[in-house]
């Protein structure tokens, strides 16, 4: 097989949860283990750093692996959905794994598969660990999928286990309550293993520390550590902030590549695991520090989180896809000026998409949509319900037709908005081709 068609073998024989939502998830890591013992338990064979989280989890995750691949560091990062391209998944410092590898892993494999019928993720995941293995890297930062305690990604024992933060999304897979969803998060908690949290949050301290106290692990609190104050307008492409050190100057007019005020929860947290890194021996400089955070993007390619696409009009993408992400995508809209905001919103069908809606501002002009995923909720239905909420402004069958809508109703000094959804971002940034 070619690349395209062992995608096309695999996107059609595998479960996979972008495509077919809960049915694809797997409540358990049999799979998974028994895919590590097959391939020699790849996971075993290098360094790594597990990052939870409901929110922020993927910008920390490149933050860090941008820092340690400035410090001279082979680095491997696992992320999760990709946005254009599958391989976006699975880097080492900032490179895509070779369609080659991808070809030659599934050949290898292909009758394990068979016999296990492994998902899409469970799959990905056992592709990276061995791929990085194979390539020797010195550490790799592995984000988890939707979870945690029964995340494919949940058979490796790291440097430092991380929880960005907890708030309400995948109810119908992880619980209810925070308390039961911060419970499946505190599952990648493993014993001695020292974990960072990134905010404080009543009930999610609770789960957490009890977690770390039958591990016998240290906490660290990233919030207690670490501030960060921005001094950038909303339409730049790269930020200027300060961060302190228990209120104390630590980085001052410090430029970073992610934009957006909710990157600075993420800015700190990122801090307080390469301490905890450094305390392990790792060797990090200030100057690797400054120079990982300017070079976020540009090292591995973050997309979709505040991602400035065009300028006049300015255009911005977004896949908070979430309530609490949603909030402060909203935040910092109002932020950010402009004649007239245009929003092209899509969302998945099993959120909680009217309370999302709730969140936007009722003076933009909409631009409902759906994207090509399965999962996308039917936009005319997204559009009826956004007028219940006095949000007013068309269908569009596609994300396609929804920005080239956009496009042709902005003038220069206004600003376009795409976002609802991962999917609506990644249709719309392949679409733009950033």
């Amino acid at each position: 097989m070619n690349y395209k068609e062992t995608l096309s073998y695999l996107f059609s024989r595998l479960p996979m949860y972008q495509r077919d939502g809960a049915a694809a998830y797997k409540a358990d890591l049999n799979n998974t283990l028994r895919i590590m013992e097959l391939l020699d338990h790849p996971e075993s064979k290098f360094k790594s750093i597990h990052i939870a989280g409901t929110n922020g989890k993927g910008s920390v995750s490149n933050i860090v692996a941008s820092i340690l691949m400035e410090a001279g560091y082979k680095t491997g990062l696992y992320t999760s959905p990709h946005m254009k391209d599958f391989r976006e998944r699975i880097l080492i410092n900032g490179v895509m794994v070779p369609e080659s590898k991808v070809v030659q892993f599934v050949e290898s494999n292909q009758q394990i598969f068979d016999d296990i019928q492994p998902s899409f993720f469970e799959w990905t995941v056992a592709l990276a660990f061995e791929y990085f293995a194979k390539e020797n890297v010195d550490i790799s930062v592995i984000e988890t999928g939707l979870g945690g305690r029964l995340d494919s990604t949940n058979v490796i024992t790291p440097l430092v286990s991380v929880i960005t933060n907890v708030s309400m999304d995948h109810m119908n897979l992880l619980g209810g309550s925070i308390t039961e969803i911060a419970k499946e998060k505190a599952g990648i908690i493993k014993a001695g293993i020292p974990v960072v949290v990134g905010i404080h949050q009543n009930d999610v301290d609770k789960v957490v520390l009890h977690k770390a106290n039958d591990n016998n692990c240290s906490v660290t609190f990233a919030a207690d550590q670490y501030s960060a104050s921005s001094n950038s307008t909303n339409s730049d492409i790269s930020w200027n902030i300060d961060v302190y050190n228990k209120d104390k100057p630590f980085l001052k007019a410090l430029e970073i590549g992610l934009t957006g005020n909710f990157q600075l929860e993420n800015v700190c947290t990122s801090l307080a695991v390469i301490d905890e890194l450094i305390n392990s021996g790792f060797k990090i400089s200030e100057e690797n520090i400054v120079e990982g955070l300017k070079n976020t993007r540009k090292n591995f390619g973050l997309k979709g989180r505040w991602q400035v696409i065009g300028i006049e009009p300015l255009i911005v993408a977004d896949n908070a896809h979430n309530e609490s992400a949603l909030k402060l995508v909203v935040d910092q809209l109002e932020l950010t000026s402009n004649n007239q905001l245009h929003i092209i919103l899509g969302m998945s069908n099993d959120k909680e998409y009217r309370k999302m809606l709730q969140l936007f501002p009722s003076g933009a002009q909409y631009y409902f949509c759906k994207s090509a995923t399965p999962r996308s909720l039917d936009e005319t239905i997204l559009k009826k319900t956004a007028s219940e909420l006095d949000l007013i402004g068309e269908s569009y069958a596609t994300v396609s037709e929804a920005v080239k809508a956009a496009l042709n109703k902005a003038s220069k000094n206004d600003l376009i908005f795409i976002g609802g959804s991962t999917f609506v971002v990644a249709d719309a940034l392949i679409l733009l081709d950033n």
